[in-house]
């Protein structure tokens, strides 16, 4: 019915998120976000895409079944009262389900993007260290 708009409140706030890290980064400076591996603006960017993929996947599915159409209220199960209880029903389940799911997923990607990041940086310590004591 209307599960997708949990994830679609979740990824409007963190795009807006995002455009705030962006500009705070810049203001920083970008020789500093190099230093520091990936920044909170490109994180949050493939939570975003997770995100907002999602929920055009499923606001296509809901236009195909005829659970969401082009004309006020927009949401079927809105057209009836009786149907409101398990539209809301459904979005707190389903709906927010969904949306921890992504964002569980999302840690755990940025969880390897972070230790294949401190991987790569042991080799370059090693190095740095075999050099100077040469």
């Amino acid at each position: 019915m209307a599960c997708f708009l949990v994830p679609m409140g979740e990824a409007i706030g963190t795009s807006v998120v995002q455009k705030v890290m962006e500009k705070r980064e810049k203001k920083i400076g970008e020789e500093k976000a190099e230093k520091r591996g990936l920044s909170w603006s490109q994180r949050l960017s493939w939570l975003n895409k997770l995100l907002w993929g999602g929920v055009i996947l499923l606001a296509i599915e809901h236009i195909w079944h005829g659970e969401v159409v082009p004309w006020p209220p927009f949401l079927t199960a809105m057209q009836n009262p009786a149907d409101i209880a398990p539209m809301l029903h459904e979005m707190s389940t389903v709906g927010v389900a969904m949306a921890v799911a992504v964002t569980v997923v999302w840690g755990i990607m940025i969880m390897v993007a972070e230790l294949r990041e401190k991987a790569k940086a042991i080799p370059r310590e090693r190095k740095t260290e075999v050099s100077s004591t040469s």
